[in-house]
């Protein structure tokens, strides 16, 4: 399906969702919408936070109510205040062009009396936490004899929060005749459970893979002594700083104290958990929301319904018991097709667990070293040298105040200058990390013979890097260990290279590097362009590769395995053909 009105969806919600920027169908709603419009039986969908849910029930939903009759039709159920009133705002914007359509969120923490008022004056859509709702049923205000639809989004969250029996009370309330639909991102036993004694033949729709973590995201970790857990937090931290994201602990207690530590200590964070009122949650929020808190510390109950879609990371200060958990964890970053960083910092008895989480989403944790001091202070250094390049001038407003800065500081030459700039702003930083011990523990033997093999360069190493026929190459330093691979390149491509189509030719990913072609006379505009990437943090680095260039860094010892990098070479519409390269034979896919 190319469009949302292939899928079904009336003219006067096209007109809306086209409005919020809404082209291509996600996958979760190319599946869910014509089903829901068409089909009678049940579903069961299971896809990570931010693929597209909302609309993929809520669009279907609105195209099937009546709007002369003014009794509830539709009940949503979410886990959380904050996810209620985030699906009731996107549903008021799904339907901005249909007029008598009332949508209610009804959750604890606010007045049941305005509820009950609005209640009376007729809703066809409820979106309501189990409990508010189950309240107003007892009190007889809420009617749901007319209600054909029921969903249940997160419901293996409503699990985690201990909802099973809420759940149990709303549905003997509601037609055995409706329709009925469950939202989640893994698939517990107790799900399977709900869906065999409520629903009427499910189909399964799965986005991804069961248990799946989001395809986006890059997971990491650092092992570390248990004592060392918060000073390699602050490393990560100083080593990133245009970081934005979520640091998960383990208990209230923790979350209070390592976001304390880190406040008094000058960064830029705060703490969301059970122990703050609403008011304090929604105010925490809301800085976080709108940028003004660069680090969120939450327990994991606390971030339930903290819907954020630009997060850069997410930090496991400790790791969940519960597999499922860390999914909903690192889903929160890699949202809307953008890389996102889940983080782990685990001590020695936690390996066991971090094997379990691997095997479980069927994704690697790439074992980092705690930053060094030097690379803190370098990545600082170019990251402010990056803000001066970019700081917008406002020369009409700065003139009257050149003469009296020059006649300042017209002493200093360019260098003593920039000097003082930097030293201004980082001897504190230098003086904090002077002698700093080295923090991580040991590899094992095991993982110290993967590395090697990881560096091993290829055979045919000195040959890719001559470009093709009216192509010139060009060295990245990064390669597949770094998670990097050709989609991640060309995305990296259109989104810093402006006012130029470049036309990429053969790729060849090797393990700490690559080598990409660029139509002769691009290179040079590909390379300046790339300068100020980064890539999961790490600084891009692009140069014109040379036939007789010595990569030694990349290269140690002599290559005795058969070499399978992935070479890729354009072929029609945009789409590359891959050729899997070694030795004795090439094998040609088409992807």
């Amino acid at each position: 399906m190319n469009s949302f009105e292939e899928l079904g969806v009336r003219e006067d919600l096209l007109r809306a969702i086209a409005d919020m920027g809404f082209e291509i169908p996600m996958p979760i709603q190319q599946l869910v919408i014509p089903h829901l419009l068409n089909n009678d039986n049940d579903v069961v969908a299971l896809a990570q936070t931010g693929t597209g849910k909302t609309a993929a029930f809520g669009l279907p939903v609105i195209q099937r109510t009546n709007i002369d009759n003014h009794a509830p039709q539709a009940l949503i159920i979410a886990p959380t205040r904050e996810l209620c009133l985030q699906i009731s705002g996107d549903l008021a914007d799904f339907s901005k062009y249909i007029h008598g359509l009332k949508v209610l969120p009804v959750y604890g923490g606010s007045s049941i009396e305005g509820q009950i008022s609005a209640l009376k004056k007729g809703v066809q859509i409820i979106v309501a936490t189990p409990g508010r709702l189950i309240d107003l049923i007892k009190r007889k205000v809420v009617k749901l004899k007319d209600v054909h639809t029921v969903i249940l989004d997160e419901a293996d969250e409503m699990l985690n929060m201990g909802f099973l029996e809420s759940i149990d009370e709303i549905l003997a309330s509601v037609p055995d005749d409706r329709k009925m639909l469950m939202f989640s991102a893994t698939m517990p036993n107790e799900i399977a459970k709900i869906a065999k004694k409520y629903m009427h033949s499910p189909e399964e729709f799965v986005v991804g893979s069961r248990n799946e973590g989001a395809e986006n995201v890059k997971h990491t970790y650092y092992l570390v002594a248990a004592r060392d857990k918060y000073n390699v937090l602050k490393r990560i931290v100083d080593y990133l700083p245009n970081i934005y994201g979520i640091i998960f602990c383990r208990t209230r207690r923790d979350t209070q104290e390592i976001s304390e530590k880190l406040m008094q200590e000058g960064y830029n964070a705060d703490a969301l958990h059970g122990d703050l009122s609403q008011s304090q949650r929604d105010a925490v929020m809301k800085k976080f929301r709108d940028r003004n808190l660069q680090l969120l510390v939450a327990t994991d109950v606390a971030a339930r319904g903290l819907d954020v879609d630009d997060l850069t990371h997410i930090i496991n200060y400790g790791l969940p018991d519960d597999i499922a958990t860390y999914t909903h964890r690192s889903g929160r970053t890699g949202r809307a097709g953008k890389n996102g960083v889940s983080i782990a910092i685990v001590h020695s008895k936690e390996k066991g667990k971090l094997r379990d989480i691997e095997k479980r989403i069927g994704k690697t944790f790439e074992r980092k070293e705690a930053p060094t001091p030097r690379d803190i202070v370098e990545r600082q250094l170019y990251n402010l040298a990056d803000r001066i390049e970019n700081v917008e001038v406002d020369e009409s407003e700065i003139a009257d105040y050149m003469p009296g800065i020059s006649k300042k500081l017209g002493w200093l030459n360019e260098a003593d200058l920039l000097k003082r700039v930097f030293s201004l702003e980082f001897n504190r930083l230098i003086a904090y990390y002077k002698d700093a011990p080295k923090l991580d523990l040991p590899e094992s033997r095991k993982e110290r013979k993967k590395k090697k093999e990881r560096e091993i360069p290829s055979a045919e190493d000195k040959d890719r890097r001559v470009g093709e026929k009216g192509y010139e190459r060009v060295y990245i330093n990064l390669g597949k260990a770094d998670g990097f691979f050709a989609p991640n390149l060309i995305e990296m491509i259109n989104r810093n290279v402006k006012g130029q189509r470049i036309d990429v030719g053969r790729i060849d990913l090797m393990p700490s590097y690559s080598l990409f072609d660029v139509r002769n006379g691009q290179s040079k505009k590909v390379i300046g362009a790339l300068k100020h990437a980064e890539f999961y943090g790490k600084r891009v680095y692009c140069e014109i590769a040379q036939s007789d260039k010595d990569y030694k860094s990349e290269s140690r010892g002599k290559n005795k395995k058969e070499d399978k990098s992935v070479t890729l070479s354009e072929g029609k519409h945009g789409n590359y053909d891959i050729f899997i390269n070694s030795d004795k034979k090439k094998k040609k896919k088409r992807r």
